[in-house]
């Protein structure tokens, strides 16, 4: 199976964490596989600024994180809000087909509706769409890996 990067987008609470997660332990039976989580990346930066500069600095950092491990010969990946969709454009083409993109979301609130960003794009082309509403952890994962 070919190294790619498996980046997670949606707002706070849609349960992109837990299927990255899961989806990890999935994919781990064949190689190593590296797990780079927003509010981890903020806290080993100390970046707690959730304006636009504050959340395309920690994008910006994860992305170059991310292509790192993937030279080395790793699988990645990234779970976090990221909501401008033009850096998600222009990092999906300069890999091309070695970033997938997953845009987790629900109409639910999870406890995290502090962290919401109105700021937030969804995706228009090229993504998996995983709407977990009503639909159990276990059944998106199962979604995702038929997609890949």
């Amino acid at each position: 199976m070919e190294n790619k990067i498996y980046w997670f987008t949606g707002q706070p609470g849609a349960g992109k964490t837990i299927l990255s997660i899961m989806l990890k332990t999935v994919l781990e039976n064949k190689n190593k596989i590296f797990h780079i989580d927003g509010d981890e990346l903020r806290k080993l930066f100390n970046n707690q600024k959730y304006g636009r500069d504050g959340r395309e600095e920690n994008i910006k950092r994860a992305q170059d994180i991310a292509k790192f491990i993937l030279a080395q010969g790793n699988s990645v990946i990234v779970s976090m809000v990221s909501p401008y969709k033009e850096l998600r454009e222009s990092f999906k083409n300069e890999l091309g087909e070695l970033l997938v993109e997953i845009y987790v979301h629900t109409t639910d609130i999870r406890g995290r509706e502090h962290f919401h960003t109105d700021e937030y794009e969804p995706p228009t082309e090229n993504f998996i769409d995983i709407d977990t509403t009503n639909i159990e952890p276990q059944k998106s994962l199962e979604e995702i890996v038929k997609n890949l």
